[in-house]
């Protein structure tokens, strides 16, 4: 019987300690994103206050903005594994702490604000180190292999968990669903530190102090055309044409497709991007990854447009499957850019960076996009949007032309070879 290619010695997935990492981390964000949302339903159901939501997404977004770049320099300066397993094991802590208080009746709004700002920070801490994790495990000849498979089964795992989780909790409650989260955490926990070898520190060529080290960090990141040019696209095409904020609105007052349309809705998005990283897994455009991703976030944008001003659900099902399959694969490229742009001893700081990005274009997109609709109605915010997340695209195009003739097959210079083991 011949032999699957992914299973051959040659094959990412012959890696015993690729196998390992690529599980624990599932198993992390099918939790993580669990966590996140549950909460959020959790405290809503407490006194069905809107604000106790707003409330605990504004505590939550504050370590992202506050701790990732001190959690970057730490992550290049302490073995990443023991960071991740610190860090993973915590959130498991916590979860399992927040099972015993639902089983005591005892959770309230402060308990759940206070355990969605310690999740949070735990989660700036553990970002960093896990992405430096990652490069020290996949080896350099295998990253354009390793990378779209760590990318789609973590955007699998981030889609799978709530509604795994939110079963869970309609047949037992918090406690169960707190405590399932619980086990599996603690699962990835014993993953990460005995699946995987200890790995030191990478060290800095430098003894520089930490906020000389985090300026280092910084200033990396904005004399590299490929790094900042990418972070910069993957902001503005979700500050500016990201309308998921505004679905219930299209969905309810637009369309007419009621809470059932409203789900097949936020289901297309994420059934482009699951196919988009599926597809990325064997033929990601890795020559012309840099011309890809300036089509791509302009595509995004473009098909934003459509779905603003169509009045045919269907039409706007597929516009947005259409903008689910440009995120998904813009994913892949900017995690690929990511890991091949970034020296191993500024891996975590570098991330640190992009964690700030990512952190500011979900937070301040769904403001942005919540404040343009009250202005200028739904259906004008997301055409300027998408024209504008054009425009931005054409601009870095013009203005970055490294990132715009960006190969990725013969960009690897920075990266860090690593040895398989098997």
């Amino acid at each position: 019987m011949a032999q699957s290619s992914f299973l051959r010695p040659n094959s990412l997935l012959y890696n015993i300690e690729f196998r390992s990492f690529l599980t624990a981390n599932s198993l992390f964000h099918f939790c993580s994103s669990s966590l996140t949302i549950m909460l959020a339903f959790h405290i809503y159901s407490l006194r069905n206050n809107p604000l106790d939501i707003a409330a605990l997404g504004f505590v939550q977004v504050i370590p992202a903005l506050t701790m990732a770049l001190h959690a970057g320099d730490l992550a290049d300066r302490v073995a990443r594994r023991f960071l991740v397993v610190l860090t993973v094991g915590g959130i498991a802590l916590l979860a399992a702490f927040l099972a015993l208080m639902a089983a005591l009746d005892m959770v309230t709004v402060w308990l759940i604000l206070f355990i969605g700002f310690v999740s949070a920070s735990l989660r700036a801490f553990e970002n960093p180190a896990n992405i430096g994790l990652e490069a020290q495990v996949i080896p350099v000849n295998q990253i354009l292999q390793g990378v779209p498979m760590v990318a789609t089964v973590s955007r699998v795992a981030d889609m799978c968990g709530p509604v795994v989780m939110g079963f869970i909790w309609a047949w037992g409650g918090p406690t169960s669903t707190y405590g399932t989260m619980a086990a599996i955490l603690f699962i990835a926990t014993l993953v990460f530190r005995f699946r995987i070898s200890f790995k030191p520190a990478p060290g800095s060529k430098n003894a520089l102090p930490p906020l000389s080290r985090i300026k280092e960090g910084l200033q990396f990141v904005m004399k590299s055309q490929v790094l900042l040019g990418s972070m910069i696209l993957d902001l503005f095409a979700v500050f500016f044409a990201g309308a998921a904020a505004l679905l219930p609105i299209f969905a309810t007052e637009i369309l007419d497709a009621g809470p059932e349309g409203f789900g097949l809705m936020r289901s297309a998005i994420a059934a482009g991007a699951l196919t988009s990283a599926v597809y990325a897994i064997r033929f990601m455009p890795a020559a012309s990854a840099g011309l890809a991703l300036h089509l791509i976030v302009a595509g995004f944008g473009l098909s934003m447009v459509v779905f603003a001003v169509s009045t045919n659900f269907y039409l706007s099902l597929l516009m947005l499957f259409i903008a689910g399959i440009c995120d998904g694969m813009s994913m892949v490229i900017r995690h690929a850019i990511l890991r091949l742009a970034s020296p191993d001893h500024m891996r975590g700081r570098i991330a640190a960076v992009r964690m700030v990005f990512v952190a500011s274009s979900n937070e301040l997109g769904a403001v942005q996009s919540g404040t343009m609709a009250s202005l200028l109605g739904p259906v004008r915010a997301v055409v300027a949007g998408g024209l504008l997340t054009v425009i931005v695209a054409a601009v870095v195009a013009q203005k970055m032309p490294v990132l715009r003739r960006l190969d990725l097959l013969n960009f690897g210079s920075n990266a860090d070879p690593v040895q398989p083991v098997k």
